[in-house]
C-alpha cells in the first residue's frame, strides 16, 4: 500500500500537494462555521450552512474560496454581502495544510494538520471574542496526547520496533509538553499579576498552551511562549501606530477591552487577545521553526 502511494507520488508529484490544499480549503470552510457558531453556543452540525436571511446555502454556492468570487461577495438568495474573511480563512487553511505536508513526513504531517485545525479557530475566536473555548483547549489537549500515542514519530520516537512502547514514550513526551507549556505561562501570568496588581492573562491561554505542548512537546511550548511574546510586541506596536494614524478609538488591527469587558483603545493596561500570538508562534515552530530552535536549544543544554 505504502509503496503504491510512493509510486503514484513519483509519477504525479503535484497530485498529493494539490489534494492536501483542496482538503485544507474544505476544512477551512468548516472552521468558518466553528469560528462563527461556537462562541454563540450553537451546534456546528445542525442546521446546515445557511444565509443570514435564513435560507439554506446550496452546495454549488458553498464551494471553498471560489463561491465568494463567483457570487462577488453577495448571497444568491437575498443579495446581502458577506465578509471576504470566509474565503480568506479557507485559502489560509489550505496554504498552511500544504506547507505542513511539504515540510513533514506523511504521518507527522497528518498530526500537524490536526494541530492547525485547532490553532486557526482558536486564533480567530480569540480575536473576535477574547475567549478560547474549552472544546479547543481541553479537547485539543486530549486529542494531542492521543495523536502522540498513535503517531510516535511526532515526538521523534519509533525506533524500538514495538509500537506500544514507542506510543507510550511519545504520549509521555506529550504530557510533559502539556505541563511545561501550561505551567510556564501560568507562572508568568501569576508573577505579572503580582507585579501589576491585576489579572495579566486569561486562563484560556494557559489551557491553550497545553494543546501546543501536547502536539509540539516541551520545546515547542517554550518556543510558542517566547515567540508569542515577540509576535505580540510587534502586533501591539503596529496596532498603536494604526490607531494613532487613523485616530480611531479602537484599532482594527487588535481588539482591546477594559478589565470590565468593555471595548477600549489599544494601550497599556488594556486586555488584548494573546491566543493569536501563541497560535502564530506555534504554527511557525511546526512549519520549520523547530529546526534552528531545537538545534540552538540542544547546544545550550549541552553547555549547561
Amino acid at each position: 500500500m505504502l509503496s503504491d502511494l510512493q509510486q503514484i507520488d513519483a509519477l504525479f508529484p503535484a497530485l498529493f500537494p494539490t489534494a492536501v490544499f483542496i482538503f485544507g480549503a474544505l476544512i477551512g470552510s468548516f472552521l468558518n462555521v466553528v469560528i462563527y457558531r461556537v462562541p454563540k453556543g450553537e451546534s456546528i452540525v445542525s442546521p446546515p450552512s445557511h444565509c443570514a436571511c435564513g435560507q439554506p446555502i446550496k452546495w454549488y454556492d458553498n464551494l471553498p474560496i471560489l463561491s465568494w468570487f463567483i457570487l462577488r461577495g453577495r448571497a444568491r438568495c437575498c443579495g446581502a454581502p458577506y465578509s471576504f474573511r470566509y474565503p480568506a480563512i479557507e485559502a489560509f487553511t489550505g496554504g498552511l495544510f500544504l506547507l505542513c505536508w511539504l515540510t513533514h513526513p506523511p504521518l507527522v504531517a497528518f498530526a500537524g494538520l490536526v494541530l492547525l485545525g485547532l490553532l486557526i479557530p482558536a486564533m480567530f475566536i480569540d480575536l473576535d471574542h477574547m475567549i478560547i473555548p474549552d472544546g479547543i483547549t481541553i479537547g485539543g489537549t486530549v486529542v494531542g496526547v492521543m495523536v502522540s500515542f498513535l503517531i510516535p514519530s511526532l515526538h521523534g520516537f519509533g525506533g524500538s520496533g514495538i509500537f506500544v512502547l514507542d506510543g507510550m514514550r511519545s504520549a509521555t513526551h506529550a504530557i510533559l509538553g502539556v505541563f511545561v507549556g501550561s505551567g510556564l505561562i501560568l507562572w508568568i501570568a501569576l508573577i505579572a499579576e503580582a507585579l501589576l496588581k491585576k489579572e495579566a492573562m486569561g486562563f484560556g491561554d494557559v489551557k491553550f498552551m497545553g494543546v501546543i505542548g501536547a502536539f509540539l512537546g516541551w520545546k515547542g511550548a517554550v518556543f510558542a511562549m517566547f515567540g508569542g511574546a515577540i509576535v505580540g510586541t510587534a502586533w501591539f506596536a503596529i496596532a498603536l501606530l494604526i490607531q494613532a494614524v487613523t485616530r480611531q478609538k479602537q484599532s482594527a488591527a487588535l481588539r482591546a477591552e477594559t478589565p470590565e469587558g468593555e471595548e477600549t483603545e489599544v494601550g497599556f493596561g488594556a486586555h488584548v487577545p494573546f491566543g493569536p500570538m501563541l497560535a502564530i508562534a506555534a504554527g511557525t515552530y511546526l512549519l520549520g521553526g523547530y529546526r534552528p530552535f531545537n538545534a540552538y536549544l540542544d547546544q545550550f543544554l549541552q553547555i549547561w
